[in-house]
């Protein structure tokens, strides 16, 4: 008895993407992610160069808000890590590259959570004690880690997630992106989801939101105000 295989769903283009992967699986909360991720390395690189010295309250807003990015950025290759690619990697055991493939994502985001934390450190030190050798330091810290995670999200976007659209049943990413869903906290909530919306089209944001249910559309509602003032407060001269 033969199966029919289910339809390629339309996917989202967003600024930075440099691939799309084509296929049954909605990847849609995916791209949307690495999308907030390279918004967000964009606007921290131009503040570390624009914001005064002296300007001591935005040097502390912007130590807050790199850790909420940082927070983002581990939770989400954690996912990764525990729920889709081990999954997929039982299926293409055989597949030619794609075992180094999946592997490659382990080892990648192994190296990103060191330079998070450098990072960290020097917004700190702005945040404390503002001098011009730390602030290039900090440019140039943010500099390499935007180029870092470019690299990866590249790799993952033109090589694992075509993987996934070929080998990955729809159940099991759907129990994924549920796992995901769950392994976020109230107050994790209440910035990822105005922070996943930034910038993005309505078009876009109404495919997110589609594939999350109106808790979400809801929770974006109740945190856009709050989350907007924040972000003009840290990147006030962006």
């Amino acid at each position: 008895m033969s199966t029919t295989a289910p339809p390629n769903r339309p996917q989202v283009s967003l600024p930075g993407q440099v691939h799309t992967a084509e296929g049954p699986l909605d990847m849609s909360g995916m791209y949307v992610m690495h999308h907030a991720f390279r918004r967000d390395l964009d606007a921290f690189c131009a503040a570390a160069e624009r914001t005064p010295l002296e300007d001591a309250a935005t040097w502390r807003a912007l130590a807050g808000r790199w850790e909420r990015f940082a927070t983002m950025l581990h939770h989400h290759h954690a996912v990764e890590d525990a729920s889709i690619w081990p999954a997929l990697s039982e299926r293409v055991r055989a597949v030619e590259g794609a075992p180094a493939t999946l592997e490659a994502m382990h080892a990648e985001h192994a190296t990103i959570d060191p330079v998070l934390a450098r990072c960290a450190e020097l917004f700190d030190a702005m945040s404390t004690a503002p001098d011009a050798a730390t602030r290039e330091a900090l440019a140039e810290q943010l500099t390499a880690t935007r180029d870092l995670l470019i690299r990866h999200l590249a790799h993952e976007e033109t090589e694992a997630l075509p993987l996934a659209q070929r080998h990955l049943p729809l159940s099991d990413w759907a129990a994924s992106e549920k796992a995901a869903q769950r392994s976020y906290g109230l107050r994790d909530t209440g910035f990822l989801v105005p922070w996943a919306a930034e910038g993005l089209s309505q078009e876009a944001l109404d495919r997110a939101f589609a594939t999350v249910g109106p808790t979400f559309r809801l929770a974006y509602r109740l945190t856009r105000g709050r989350f907007a003032r924040r972000e003009a407060a840290a990147f006030r001269y962006v």
